[in-house]
């Protein structure tokens, strides 16, 4: 996608051939600052810090980060304790996880550079790999906003959002965004709903930036309000990311979405998930087996933003002590179906299991 007429993917190996550039998105929308990633150590800080952040992201991330490990020490002591790092920095996504055995796999049964070649091969391929994936999603979860434009006479067709699982996210495109974007740009008139995602506001911040940037109409709202909106016929569907698919078909995803998805069974709203395979879990039955992230009290206690003399600030919201689980998990009865790179889904469960990527 593009950021003031520029194309970017959300990471990218730099000139060198070997070293990793991401954004700092803990600076956006307010400030456009790239990251050098040159260590294995730099890639597992930004992946626990949030400084890059969503599950296909993650997996990219990470992949590279144990590419800069290898680059290092391409022993097999050192590739076991790098991918033991990086697995721990994040324990919600399946993503992460499926990455690095990808690359752990590709590695082993070479020394030396060829490991080090294989391992930068196989990470490329992911990053690849995701762009066609969210293409597809993108494809196929297109009809759907054609068909409710249809029915609406040419009325905007309005969807609401939760969190961020646009390109921001993935390397390109998006999940939730593509199917968007694919519309806006045949000119189907959309409006989207972001909501702030609270406590860390990656719908306000990054979800709203990216829309801007493609310009795509939409209004920020609370939290809260998502509800009040389906009850007053303003919403035509929900449409989530993902951090993991259970073999039933529960889905976690950022904390709030489970609430989501009980108004929306309320008011008869369409409830849809957009994911790449990779992100199906089929080693876990449901979705009260999933570990879910206790993040820091501080991402509820304090909030960052623009001050009056256009510096970033942060302040404090409350003097009491806060809990912060990163995420929650929806039950399948409340999806109305899963938008894949091949295909809409109506259940998850009886899908046989395949490969996790396009090659």
């Amino acid at each position: 996608m593009k950021i003031e007429g520029t194309h970017y993917r959300s990471i990218a190996l730099n000139e060198d051939g070997w070293s990793v550039r991401i954004f700092d998105q803990r600076k956006l929308p307010w400030k456009l600052e790239f990251v050098n990633l040159e260590t294995m150590e730099q890639a597992a800080r930004a992946i626990r810090e949030m400084w890059t952040r969503g599950a296909p992201l993650l997996a990219a991330t990470g992949a590279y980060g144990l590419c800069l490990s290898l680059r290092d020490n391409a022993s097999d002591e050192n590739l076991e304790q790098a991918y033991k790092t990086l697995l721990a920095t994040r324990p919600t996504a399946i993503n992460l996880r499926w990455a690095l055995d990808e690359v752990k796999a590709a590695a082993q049964g070479h020394q030396g550079q060829e490991r080090i070649n294989a391992a930068y091969n196989r990470a490329k391929e992911i990053c690849d790999e995701d762009v066609e994936i969210n293409r597809n999603i993108g494809l196929h979860g297109l009809p759907l906003l054609r068909e409710i434009a249809k029915k609406k006479g040419g009325a905007p067709v309005n969807i609401l959002t939760h969190c961020n699982a646009g390109w921001l996210a993935t390397v390109d495109y998006g999940t939730i965004t593509a199917p968007i974007y694919m519309a806006h740009d045949e000119g189907i008139p959309v409006h989207v709903w972001v909501d702030e995602t609270r406590p860390r506001n990656q719908g306000a911040l990054l979800t709203a930036y990216e829309l801007a940037q493609h310009g795509v109409p939409h209004t920020v709202i609370a939290d809260n309000a998502g509800g009040h909106l389906m009850q007053k016929g303003q919403v035509d569907l929900c449409l989530v990311g993902t951090d993991r698919v259970t073999r039933n078909g529960d889905v976690c995803n950022k904390i709030g979405t489970y609430l989501k998805a009980l108004a929306a069974k309320d008011n008869n709203v369409p409830f849809y998930i957009a994911l790449p395979y990779p992100t199906i879990d089929y080693s876990m039955a449901r979705g009260a087996d999933i570990p879910i992230e206790e993040r820091s009290a501080e991402e509820v206690t304090y909030i960052d933003g623009l001050d009056e003399d256009g510096k970033i600030a942060r302040v404090r919201l409350t003097g009491s002590n806060a809990a912060n689980p990163a995420f929650d998990v929806t039950p399948a009865r409340l999806v109305t179906g899963y938008i894949t790179e091949r295909g809409v889904l109506q259940d998850i469960e009886n899908q046989a299991p395949q490969a996790r990527s396009l090659a």
